[in-house]
């Protein structure tokens, strides 16, 4: 037991922090499903984007990039650094669609995009799909992060750790719905960001690493820093920097990053006041998400290489965990066990805020789905707030109790990371599309859904069992992009198109834009229903300019902390003016756009 008494204290007092502010926001959340699952609609944009990157602050993600840094190098974060792009996409065009919608959930939205019996059927199915199936495994992921954190620096086993993890999370959770999740972020997002960078000053403070000069010039390190992958080798090339930007961003739909946005961001979004504010929500999200955090966790993995260069050196320091689950990710809590009290007692804290603020974002969300999309849309649509709000809370603590149990069979966040890739490759474009072509129906999302999870199932159990040798991650997304894309397309076009009605009704309220209505909008002025308030034509462009603007400010803002880090100034420099000039055209060009 690494911890001392003052570290203790430090905890408890987080604890009773967080407790507190579930117990402060319970009254007011038990009003309604609406205030208890979207806070009234009337959050402002700061406190909506510290809490999107709150969710996405998990104990799994330091363990993850961790990973990646002792297998790939800084570089191997393309693999999730690339969805940046789908991020700031999301920011200039889909934020304020999402709040026109006024939708609950972005599953409801089914039902007002689509029409008939495929359209309840995709709304039902989904909700448990999404709500259950890849919430819990997300959830087990972040706990599978816990479990090896409680193991290294608090001695519990797998067991005890989930069940101490739950028990607050479920509590304050429960009690105040996703008003407490926002304002418990708020703190715990300061308090993760805090431990993240006093882990990072102590790691390098460590006599074996002898600062930061003394760590770039390290044999076990120097051949990792590098930010781009060399672009002489194919073989690590394609699969970390050209897979990820040509194909996987728009192409995959993975939690906290989906095409077109969706789950836990788009419940954000639509607890905004008004367009503008579900817009800044964003764009303050995908800016700290890539920009501000990457770095701590980056040096403590390179500090890593030198204190624990393989596998075998965790093995032999860490005897008492489940050699199963020894992996590269087991780096980062490995690190830690060398803070001082202390420090150490800020530092698990700020893993708990960590672990609480994505599980409560998630607990939340799902919990949505399976009242809003199931229980009230097709088990009990009469049923009065206050049992809405009790279903709510009922489903939240099994929720719970399920990610438990999934994360006792994982291994490494890696792996993880990959099923989720995998099970939603090829179906974000449909994401994408389905706002702006008005040919998209339900066919469509049915046939990508059960396509790439059938492609995944073979190509990630089958395909091994049957006695074959198991392909690169890289060509399996590949071929489950190549497959169900090719698959939805077909079924599109030889399927009916929704109702002309339901989607004129869609495009009144929610106004994409778009080219790919114009086929549907000349039919109905033909047929003396025009629709009102077409939607600008240079809107959508605008939006795309803004989005490649966004995603050179962030990217240039995350090569100039790496290259001032390395003490490469020239080239600091030069990235940090382009970050600014990006960032000033941004300012001046974002305002054009059409939002309320």
């Amino acid at each position: 037991m690494l911890l001392g008494t003052g570290d203790w204290l430090i905890v408890a007092a987080f604890f009773v922090v967080i407790l507190s502010i579930g117990v402060l926001t319970s009254k007011r959340a038990g009003k309604s499903s609406t205030e208890f699952f979207l806070s009234g609609r009337n959050m402002p944009w700061w406190l909506l984007g510290v809490s999107m990157v709150a969710t996405t602050f998990s104990t799994d993600t330091p363990n993850l990039v961790t990973d990646l840094v002792r297998t790939h190098g800084v570089s191997g974060n393309w693999l999730w650094w690339a969805f940046l792009l789908t991020g700031m996409l999301t920011v200039f065009v889909y934020a304020k669609l999402w709040r026109r919608s006024k939708v609950m959930t972005d599953i409801e939205f089914y039902e007002i995009r689509y029409s008939g019996k495929p359209a309840a059927f995709l709304r039902g199915f989904r909700s448990l799909y999404l709500g259950v199936f890849f919430n819990v495994m997300i959830m087990a992921t972040v706990s599978l992060a816990a479990i090896k954190i409680g193991g290294v620096l608090l001695n519990l086993t797998p067991l005890q750790t989930i069940a101490f993890a739950m028990l607050v999370t479920v509590i304050y959770t429960g009690l105040g719905g996703l008003r407490s999740v926002l304002m418990t972020d708020f703190f715990l997002f300061s308090f993760a960001m805090f431990g993240a960078i006093m882990a990072a000053i102590v790691a390098v403070g460590l006599p074996e690493v002898n600062g930061l000069a003394n760590l770039f010039s390290h044999p076990n390190v120097i051949g990792k820093l590098n930010m781009l992958p060399d672009f002489s080798d194919s073989s690590h090339l394609v699969p970390v920097l050209l897979i990820p930007l040509a194909v996987q961003w728009w192409s995959v739909w993975y939690p906290g990053a989906e095409p077109g946005g969706g789950g836990y961001l788009v419940q954000r979004m639509l607890s905004a006041k008004n367009e503008k504010n579900a817009m800044g929500a964003t764009l303050l999200f995908n800016s700290a998400h890539y920009a501000l955090r990457p770095w701590p966790w980056i040096i403590v993995a390179l500090t890593s290489l030198i204190i624990y260069p393989d596998l075998a050196t965790l093995t032999t320091k860490f005897p008492h965990i489940n050699p199963s689950i020894i992996k590269h990710d087991l780096a980062y809590p490995a690190m830690l066990t060398f803070l001082p009290h202390g420090i150490l007692g800020i530092v698990v804290a700020s893993l708990l805020a960590a672990y609480m603020s994505t599980m409560a974002s998630h607990l939340n969300w799902g919990s949505s789905y399976i009242v809003n999309d199931f229980y009230k849309r097709f088990v009990k649509p009469a049923a009065p707030e206050k049992e809405l709000v009790a279903v709510g809370r009922l489903s939240t603590v099994l929720l719970m109790i399920l990610a438990g149990a999934v994360a006792l069979l994982l291994s490494n966040a890696l792996q993880a990371f990959h099923i989720l890739l995998q099970i939603g490759a090829g179906t974000g474009l449909i994401f994408i599309l389905r706002w702006f072509w008005w040919r998209i129906n339900a066919y469509t999302e049915i046939t990508g859904m059960i396509v790439s999870f059938l492609v995944a199932f073979y190509l990630e159990i089958v395909h091994v069992k049957l006695g074959f040798q198991a392909l690169p991650e890289h060509v399996n997304l590949l071929i489950g992009v190549g497959i169900t894309t090719l698959a939805w397309l077909v079924v599109t076009f030889l399927t009916r198109p929704v109702d002309k009605e339901t989607l004129r009704n869609f495009y009144s309220l929610v106004r994409p834009g778009g080219n790919g209505w114009d086929k549907l909008l000349d039919l109905l002025e033909k047929e003396g229903r025009p629709v009102e308030g077409r939607a600008t034509k240079g809107d959508l462009p605008l939006g795309i300019l803004c989005m490649v603007a966004g995603c050179l400010a962030v990217y240039c803002t995350v090569f100039a902390a790496g290259y001032y880090l390395y003490g490469n100034t020239v080239p600091a420099i030069i990235t940090t003016l382009i970050a600014v000039i990006a960032a000033v055209f941004l300012i001046r060009t974002w305002g054009r756009l059409e939002m309320k």
